[in-house]
């Protein structure tokens, strides 16, 4: 089995783990944006020194940078910044499952930027996949109904889907990001230029989140270190998975590593059921049923 693929899955654990940890936070003491800066505050001083700890114990030179790593690494970082705030504001809007099945858009849009920007082309039956999985998205953006439900577009043209798909469509640009800064650093080295590049990316993300946070929302970074029982726990979830996608993104095409990905959705819908006590409707468990069908299809193209 190649490395990529257990590496993947439990990068995608941890990312559901990580998930539910800012979900709590949004719900109970943070703000969308503070909830946010919790997964990078506490995650890049640990990157940070595993990149020092690990080369230095295989004797290794930190590889220099370049223009095309700082532009890639941090487009990169602030597509994931405002990703991850479109899926924290989502889930005031839909339940866990749905707001991270919604986030799953990204496996499509992966693709297609990977296509625009890496010239990394889609099969067929990959495109056939991404129609069955853009169906599946309208079904689980039709919000549920009540008397104030819209009608027309807007029941599927409304504002759960717009964040759902806006995540999908930044994380795409993130992972293409990653990968492209990755590469384009000279070592053989997989793991050390993975965590390289997340550890330059988190340090920018939480400097740039930090300062944005302390202009538009006075007193937020506060409650975030406040908040460090949790916090700390999203930081360390963020990092054990991070390094997953990181490293995963360099061994492999980005569209693949986030098809496999997918996995997250069993994840997702297990910690809705056991631990939120969600229900899901037979409108929604027929769309991540189609998405599903959308995973297995891209595996199959990928493979």
């Amino acid at each position: 089995m190649p490395l990529w693929i257990p590496i993947t899955i439990f990068a995608a654990f941890a990312q559901n783990l990580r998930f539910m940890l800012q979900r709590h936070l949004k719900t109970t003491e943070l703000s969308t944006g503070g909830a946010t800066l919790s997964r990078f505050l506490f995650s890049f001083p640990l990157v940070a020194l595993i990149v020092v700890i690990y080369s230095t114990l295989r004797d290794l030179d930190l590889p220099g940078t370049n223009l095309r790593f700082w532009f890639a690494a941090l487009t990169g970082g602030l597509a994931q910044i405002l990703a991850t705030m479109c899926v924290v504001a989502l889930f005031a809007h839909r339940s866990f499952a749905i707001g991270i099945t919604f986030k799953k858009t990204e496996v499509m849009l992966t693709a297609l930027v990977g296509l625009i920007v890496l010239g990394e082309t889609v099969s067929f039956n990959g495109l056939v996949a991404i129609a069955i999985g853009f169906a599946g998205v309208l079904l689980l953006s039709d919000p549920p109904k009540t008397e104030d439900t819209p009608t027309g577009w807007t029941r599927f043209f409304n504002r759960a889907a717009g964040l759902g798909i806006a995540s999908g469509a930044l994380f795409g640009v993130s992972a293409v990001g990653y990968r492209a800064a990755s590469l384009s650093l000279p070592s053989d080295d997989v793991f050390l230029r993975a965590s390289m590049t997340l550890a330059v990316v988190t340090a920018a993300q939480t400097l740039a989140l930090a300062s944005w946070l302390a202009l538009r929302e006075r007193g937020e970074v506060t409650r975030v270190i406040r908040s460090w029982r949790v916090s700390s726990l999203v930081g360390l979830t963020s990092m054990l998975g991070s390094l997953g996608w990181f490293t995963a993104f360099t061994l492999q095409n980005a569209a693949y590593v986030k098809a496999l990905g997918q996995i997250e959705l069993v994840f997702s819908f297990l910690a809705s059921w056991l631990i939120f006590k969600e229900s899901t409707t037979t409108r929604e468990g027929l769309g991540v049923a189609l998405l599903v069908v959308s995973v297995l299809l891209i595996v199959l193209a990928f493979a």
